[in-house]
């Protein structure tokens, strides 16, 4: 199959440069004619739509949604209040990349942005190839039924769009496979949103209403429950998307943007609410124990709705953020690598109650802090062989060399539990990577409800409660802290603070950068490289 993608290389390096020519150019033995490729229906599924789903999860820097490094998830989390990766002497530094992530001093030459931008076009580009040969199989063969197939392939296609959108806010779109260049023009980031929404709209009709996160035919596949939580998700966040001029300080009205629900016309907020019902309604739920949606085979999770399929001898998707996140030793006791990085800032600590007596019991489920020990209960130890290892929370900073807690501060990331079969240092495991879940679309429900003038206090406290801890009331305010604790590491964070206006704020080691308060780093640059190959695009405001 990859010997196709050999014909998409000229127009797609329009769009994400010319880096990626060995990619398209190389010649595998497994090399495939493109007529018998999609000779029969079987081969158009597997062909066209389901090889797609090959570039959810990836193996290398900037690939994949989630999983790896320097991509789609790091620029969503490290460049917030969530999390930094200190730099620990002759670790972590990297050029400045890390701090450049958190104290949003990326500029428009970083190499991470652009292999993002690179990754998430590429699969676009791909998308289309495969519409395009599904469309000539369906003119050759008029009685075999490919609407499923055009509208999962639609999806996912939307689903890219989405992170692209939602990363560099006004971009050019394309349903073509060899676009000319006339055609790649930057769209407003109003009418992107709507072509997401409507390519979304238009087939989700046409998909199962199977379990995503389940084995089966639809395992890891675009279902119509992870169609509506997207829906949801972009409904929430349509007074950002609908907003083209993020540095006026002024945004749409989520109440006075329209869509058409089930024939109906629905504000921003009652879509949300709308699209969140849909998913209840099938059947998902709050798994009674929090940690069952990240353990190893949690296939079963009731709660997940979209994941990225793991398993450590089946398939190449990695999941680093566990291994760069634990001490050396930490990783070793468990018989895996680690890289000693990763932390949680101070803000989390405040966030969860850390060290009082009101802590948040998911502090324990996300976090490492303080002693740790090993799988068998056994305390972990330095390398001369008595002194404990104990991670120090408090000392968390942007550099910490030098410091006597250089290689042991910050809280670290728990959240899946460790495989102890894991392969390549940990990183090939079977925890399958959560992208969606229920918890998510309680919360925002809830913040929909209180956007529109109404109580969210149900929705917010039923995940609180399978926390076990106290109600609150469903205020935005509340309801931003509760994200951080509920869906810590999750990616969602750098989403959550634009949407509530608290982005470009001072936070602990990172001062508010000049002219920043207008909102121009709310959006990632547009790559240099990719302007000076299209004379079209051009660079966002601030940049």
């Amino acid at each position: 199959m990859k010997g196709i993608y050999k014909l998409i290389f000229i127009p797609i390096s329009l769009l994400i440069g010319a880096s990626c020519s060995a990619y398209l150019e190389e010649e595998p033995k497994d090399r495939m004619d493109e007529e018998a490729a999609y000779s029969t229906l079987s081969d158009v599924q597997r062909n066209g739509v389901l090889s797609l789903y090959n570039y959810v999860g990836g193996y290398a820097d900037s690939q994949g949604l989630q999983g790896t490094g320097r991509g789609v998830y790091d620029l969503n989390t490290f460049t917030t209040d969530e999390a930094m990766m200190p730099t620990r002497g002759g670790d972590w530094y990297d050029g400045g990349f890390w701090q450049g992530l958190y104290l949003h001093r990326w500029g428009v030459n970083n190499e991470a942005i652009y292999a993002t931008w690179e990754y998430l076009y590429r699969t676009v580009i791909l998308c289309n190839s495969s519409l395009e040969k599904i469309q000539a199989f369906a003119t050759l063969h008029p009685e075999e039924n490919v609407t499923p197939f055009v509208a999962e392939v639609r999806a996912l296609r939307a689903l890219f769009y989405y992170y692209i959108m939602d990363l560099f806010g006004e971009i050019p779109t394309t349903e073509k496979s060899t676009p000319a260049l006339e055609d790649i023009v930057q769209e407003k980031r109003s009418k992107v949103f709507r072509f997401i929404v409507k390519e979304l709209m238009e087939s989700e009709p046409f998909l199962s209403e199977e379990r995503s996160n389940q084995p089966g035919v639809y395992y890891g596949r675009i279902t119509r429950p992870v169609v509506w939580f997207l829906l949801a998700k972009l409904a929430l966040n349509a007074e950002i998307y609908a907003d083209d001029d993020w540095t006026d300080g002024h945004r749409p009205d989520g109440k006075s943007l329209v869509f058409e629900v089930d024939g109906r016309q629905r504000n921003a907020w009652q879509t949300v609410c709308d699209y969140c019902d849909k998913i209840t309604m099938a059947g998902y739920e709050l798994e009674t124990d929090y940690a069952a949606n990240f353990a190893v085979f949690n296939e079963s999770s009731m709660e997940n709705i979209f994941v990225i399929p793991m398993s450590k001898t089946l398939y190449t998707n990695q999941f680093i953020y566990l291994f760069r996140s634990r001490h050396y030793n930490h990783a070793k006791a468990y018989g895996l690598g680690g890289e000693n990085g990763a932390s949680a800032t101070k803000e989390v600590l405040e966030t969860f109650g850390y060290d009082t007596s009101q802590m948040d019991t998911r502090f324990d489920d996300c976090y490492f802090a303080g002693p740790v020990k090993d799988l068998e209960g056994r305390q972990i130890v330095l390398d001369d062989g008595v002194t404990p290892l104990v991670y120090e929370p408090w000392e968390v900073a942007l550099d910490v060399s030098g410091k006597p807690w250089e290689k042991t501060a910050g809280a670290r990331m728990k959240k899946y539990q460790v495989d102890p079969t894991a392969l390549k240092d940990g990183k090939l495991l079977d925890n399958d990577i959560v992208l969606f879940r229920y918890a998510d679309v309680l919360l925002m429900q809830s913040e929909a409800k209180v956007r529109n003038g109404e109580n969210g206090d149900m929705e917010l406290n039923r995940v609180r409660s399978r926390a076990r801890m106290e109600e609150r009331p469903a205020t935005l305010e509340n309801l931003l802290k509760e994200r951080m604790m509920e869906l810590a590491w999750e990616g969602w964070r750098r989403q959550d603070m634009i949407r509530f206006g608290v982005f470009t704020r001072s936070y602990s080691c990172r001062p508010q950068l000049p002219g920043e308060e207008n909102g121009y780093t709310t959006v990632f640059p547009i790559p240099e490289r990719v302007i000076d190959m299209n004379s079209q695009l051009h660079q966002h405001k601030g940049y």
